[in-house]
């Protein structure tokens, strides 16, 4: 608050770190913040003293309530210094957060650069799969879950469901969990990396990131059913697997696909046809581009672009859609991982996660090796370096290892669908309801 002199220079957030951070840790000292700043503002006549303590009172008041017993007198410092302009917004921030978890990490910088411009409103860029991006609103308490049902009836989407938050660094994209607050979440994943870095270099350090949203589980995804969905997420979410080989297909199939494609690309410019023999790796599975010489292909995606002639570039990009969207692999998720516990197995296998279960394919066949489903796969761990995971019971079932960077977000996304079905089979149980009959009997129905 600027009452007493810093020996060291230090930032806005290294100070609220040292405020808030023991707090979010340790219940027993939050109270002590919340008299503390209060005592530091009463009878107070420094302006910029009292700015600074309603800026840390305002945080405050979005991290964690005072118990029960410092409440009303919280309540009555904030009562009766209406003039004040965070008072209200404190006293509004204080109601809502007693009926709401605490925070478990001290203020985001955006929180702090927020309130230090005398600003109760914070904004952050989401990026979405199609390259754009967009500014939302955010507060304290904002959750996971609530982020994605804004931004989904932001973009017009149909429904939030099965879409998800993930955190991009320079070394690693990682989910968002759901029911997690959406600043503690961007402190909780970054911090790893950055107090990594921050020992290394022995400086501190602000870790760049982007936050992006985009469809995480794939299922009652029905392409042209929602066309906003469609063009900002399917399309430019699946296409990449594509292109990298990830799906068993004919040659027919890829024709056919590439000359969509090629439309996408070019829309109706045909003097573009002369450059399809250097656009290949647009078009066709990188795999696959051997089987035929670059002339060949040629004479083939025209011939299919040709065939489509009239249609759109958003109608080809559906299109696309609707062409995989039968393919078994459609939606999954991809991981290339290194094993050595089952010798049926190739070593370097991919593992594909989607709504029919969990996958092993063959990279150089592209042979789908054995699907389990949900319900045989009983435990799922990860670790730095790699993922493990029960299937069956102890007593008739097997320890799947393997070695892969990608553990987190595998079980993550495991765990992600495992919840999606037993939320489902919650929401479908029957109920078992007692009545009692004329004859005086207990009987009892299930009800659907």
């Amino acid at each position: 608050m600027g009452d007493y002199p810093i020996k060291h220079a230090r930032s806005a957030v290294e100070l609220t770190d040292q405020i808030f951070g023991p707090a979010t840790q340790h219940d027993a000292l939050q109270d002590e913040i919340y008299c503390q700043i209060m005592r530091q503002m009463s009878s107070n006549t420094n302006r910029l003293s009292m700015e600074r303590g309603w800026q840390l009172l305002w945080l405050c008041s979005g991290l964690f309530p005072p118990s029960p017993n410092l409440m009303s007198h919280a309540q009555r410092f904030l009562e009766t210094r209406p003039r004040d302009t965070l008072a209200p917004g404190c006293l509004l921030r204080l109601k809502g957060m007693s009926s709401k978890e605490p925070r478990k990490l001290p203020p985001h910088p955006s929180e702090v650069d927020a309130i230090q411009q005398n600003s109760t409103q914070i904004f952050h860029k989401i990026h979405f799969p199609n390259d754009t991006n967009d500014i939302l609103e955010v507060t304290s308490t904002t959750t996971i879950n609530d982020l994605c049902r804004s931004i989904a009836t932001h973009l017009n989407l149909s429904s939030s469901d099965g879409y998800g938050l993930y955190l991009k660094t320079a070394s690693k994209v990682q989910s968002l969990e759901d029911d997690k607050y959406f600043f503690d979440s961007l402190r909780e994943t970054s911090e790893t990396q950055k107090k990594g870095k921050k020992a290394k270099e022995g400086i501190t350090v602000n870790m760049p990131y982007l936050v992006i949203f985009k469809r995480k589980l794939w299922f009652n995804v029905s392409p042209g059913k929602d066309l906003n969905a469609d063009l900002m997420f399917h399309f430019p979410q699946e296409l990449p697997k594509y292109l990298r080989g990830y799906h068993e297909c004919s040659k027919e199939d890829m024709i056919d696909l590439g000359g969509l494609l090629f439309r996408v690309e070019v829309d109706s410019d045909r003097s573009q046809f002369v450059m399809i023999p250097r656009m290949l790796r647009k078009l066709i599975p990188a795999d696959q581009i051997k089987i035929m010489s670059p002339e060949e292909w040629k004479k083939n995606i025209i011939a299919s672009y040709n065939k489509q002639s009239g249609i759109t570039v958003q109608e080809a990009k559906i299109a696309f859609l609707q062409g995989i969207s039968s393919w078994t692999t459609f939606g999954c998720a991809f991981f290339e991982v290194k094993q050595t516990c089952e010798s049926s197995y190739p070593n370097t296998l991919w593992i594909a996660i989607s709504k029919q279960g969990v996958s092993f394919i063959d990279p150089e066949t592209k042979e789908m090796l054995i699907m389990h489903p949900f319900s045989r796969i009983t435990e799922y761990c990860s670790d730095e370096g790699f993922f493990e995971m029960t299937i069956g019971t102890l007593v008739r079932g097997f320890t799947f290892v393997c070695e892969t960077t990608k553990g987190f977000t595998m079980e993550n996304l495991l765990r992600s669908y495992v919840k999606l079905y037993e939320s489902q089979r919650q929401a479908y149980k029957p109920r078992n309801y007692m009545f009692t009959s004329l004859q005086g009997r207990k009987d009892s129905i299930d009800l659907m």
